[in-house]
């Protein structure tokens, strides 16, 4: 595919990251219904959650009627082209109901080679975080900066980073702390902006676990793009989400992924 559709395909994603924005931001900090999708444990969606997927629903209908479409609060909607947008209306809803800023707008176009274009969108600092084939950048209004990942290349240096200290089960729980006691510092809470921090050279390392596509696929191209490493934990693709580790370079994946592949399934 060439520069320029991938060029038209970002417009795209802005347009509907636009909308997103739009839709959900008169919820937030505000009292708020919360309903919980799950019988056991708390997964909860919000009416902005909802609004924020119906909005970029509305873009692609506009721009893009043929593209399938892949989202956490609708039904699938069936690609008649072989491309799909796979979208996360409100990455970090626990963070958005608590009136937490670590929340996100996750946005992915995927074809029959995985992710190839990824938008990361923090309506309330108005950060933009973009990834495509070979690059990837930063934009808050009228400024921009080129994203790289950082150079560390040694665990005992690195920053690592994980949405939640419990989020690991049985075997991944005792590799996940061998980790964390290796590193320089270890961050808690920052759900799918703290992939964007290693993609502008904050954070080196996030690993994670139980992860759906439509938590992974936006990440990728921004992770990549910027110059970092984002597979499973047995160094395969993670597009399909499940057990989730980005790094900085391929040396600082391989030395964490040294310590996590005992507990890969």
């Amino acid at each position: 595919m060439s520069a320029d559709n991938d060029q038209a395909d970002l417009i795209i994603a802005a347009r509907m990251a636009d909308a997103a924005r739009a839709a959900i931001m008169p919820s937030f900090r505000q009292p708020l219904a919360v309903e919980n999708k799950q019988q056991a444990g708390f997964d909860p969606v919000t009416i902005a959650d909802r609004a924020s997927e119906t909005a970029m629903r509305d873009v692609l209908a506009e721009l893009a009627p043929e593209d399938g479409i892949l989202g956490e609060e609708f039904a699938e909607k069936p690609s008649g082209n072989g491309r799909q947008w796979v979208l996360d209306p409100i990455d970090g809803t626990r963070a958005f109901i608590a009136g937490l800023p670590s929340w996100t707008v996750l946005i992915a176009l995927s074809d029959q080679g995985g992710p190839r274009i990824g938008l990361i969108d923090q309506p309330l600092t108005e950060e933009r975080f973009t990834g495509w084939p070979g690059g990837a950048r930063w934009q808050r209004g009228s400024e921009t900066r080129t994203l790289r990942t950082s150079q560390a290349t040694v665990l005992a240096n690195a920053i690592l980073s994980t949405t939640d200290p419990f989020l690991f089960q049985g075997g991944e729980a005792g590799v996940f702390d061998r980790l964390r006691q290796t590193v320089r510092l270890c961050r808690y809470g920052y759900d799918a902006y703290a992939y964007a921090m290693l993609a502008m050279g904050g954070v080196d390392l996030v690993v994670e676990s139980g992860l759906q596509p439509y938590d992974v696929q936006a990440i990728m191209p921004v992770v990549q793009g910027a110059g970092g490493v984002m597979t499973n934990w047995s160094g395969g693709d993670c597009s399909g989400g499940g057990q989730v580790i980005a790094a900085a370079n391929r040396t600082l994946h391989a030395e964490a992924l040294a310590l996590l592949e005992p507990a890969a399934f």
